[in-house]
């Protein structure tokens, strides 16, 4: 049996985590030329997906102290799940992390464990604090199958909405997904084959900085970077996909659009000007590779997924003020 038929099928979605919201921006498809979809996820309990990976994976460990190396949407999903479900939880989180992130992952209990990723990795640090807890279990904010079974519930979601669609409009379906370690993109493209539609093609969106997926997918290995990259989509600082996120992605994933920066922040520009929605630079991957590839999706209809809308208010700021007026594709 392959990884990726070990991996369980998605839950029934639980109470806690909430239906995702649809928009179908007038303006941005005006603007883009596209007919664009956007699947957010901004509105999640604690603003991003990773609420659906990490109440899977909470609710599915026996450990009452779970420990996890997250930039910051996993570390408070998770701080936010094992309050909820009476755990404890200690995030280890780089020191360049959104300041509103780490704000968050205290605000819900959690203990927040700073590292400088250039002199000790995340991972490094974690080994270390479960050393020092034996009591406590490693939680992976991607590489995990309950986490990937997680997220999954948000592709059933999107393969039920398909499924109201006329086959027509059905049949020009793209979905275009984040991809940073590929918890999202493996949940997203099981889900869709548990709601029958595995036909429908998943295109991942990966920053140009940190594009270790993109790579292994062209050389059909799993490649690691260096290093984790500098790129403005902070939850996408990987170096290296997950095994478990692989071991779908080599088979379902179409291809990945490598985004650069620039596009990136048109993307979270674009957002907000012509769809009215705040998106954190990874959520905006999406529509970035719209933005750099957009031969790829003139008549399709395109499902652009904004995993979720956590970022620091200057940050925010700045991005929204670099972007000249009336950007196009």
């Amino acid at each position: 049996m392959s990884l990726s038929q070990s991996i369980p099928p998605p839950p029934p979605r639980a109470a806690p985590v909430r239906p995702t919201t649809w928009i179908e921006p007038e303006r941005l498809r005006e603007g883009l030329g596209i007919r664009i979809t956007l699947v957010a996820e901004t509105f999640q309990r604690t603003g991003s997906f990773k609420f659906r990976a990490a109440w899977n994976r909470t609710r599915g460990s026996d450990a009452e102290h779970l420990v996890a190396a997250s930039s910051g949407n996993f570390g408070q999903a998770l701080a936010c799940a094992c309050r909820l479900l009476g755990k404890r939880a200690t995030i280890v989180m780089p020191r360049t992390s959104a300041r509103v992130k780490v704000e968050a992952v205290r605000g819900h209990g959690a203990t927040v464990e700073l590292t400088d990723v250039r002199v000790e990795p995340r991972e490094a640090v974690v080994a270390r604090l479960l050393a020092a807890h034996p009591e406590a279990e490693a939680a992976s904010a991607y590489d995990d199958p309950l986490v990937i079974a997680g997220n999954a519930t948000l592709g059933v979601e999107i393969g039920e909405r398909l499924r109201e669609w006329p086959p027509e409009r059905r049949d020009r379906a793209v979905v275009v997904v984040p991809v940073g370690g590929g918890g999202i993109s493996a949940g997203i493209a099981l889900g869709l084959e548990a709601t029958g539609l595995a036909d429908v093609p998943v295109l991942g969106a990966e920053p140009l900085l940190g594009n270790d997926a993109a790579r292994s997918l062209r050389a059909g290995r799993r490649i690691g970077l260096e290093r984790e990259s500098s790129t403005i989509a902070d939850g996408a600082r990987v170096a290296k996909i997950g095994a478990w996120n692989w071991a779908v992605i080599s088979e379902r994933l179409d291809a990945i659009v490598e985004v650069p920066e620039e596009s990136i922040a048109a993307g979270v520009r674009r957002l907000f000007v012509e769809a009215n929605l705040k998106a954190e630079p990874t959520g905006a991957l999406g529509v970035g590779a719209v933005l750099t590839e957009p031969k790829r999706f003139r008549d399709r209809e395109v499902l652009c997924v904004v995993t979720g809308g956590n970022v620091d208010p200057s940050v925010y700021a700045a991005l929204l003020e670099d972007g000249p007026p009336g950007e196009g594709v």
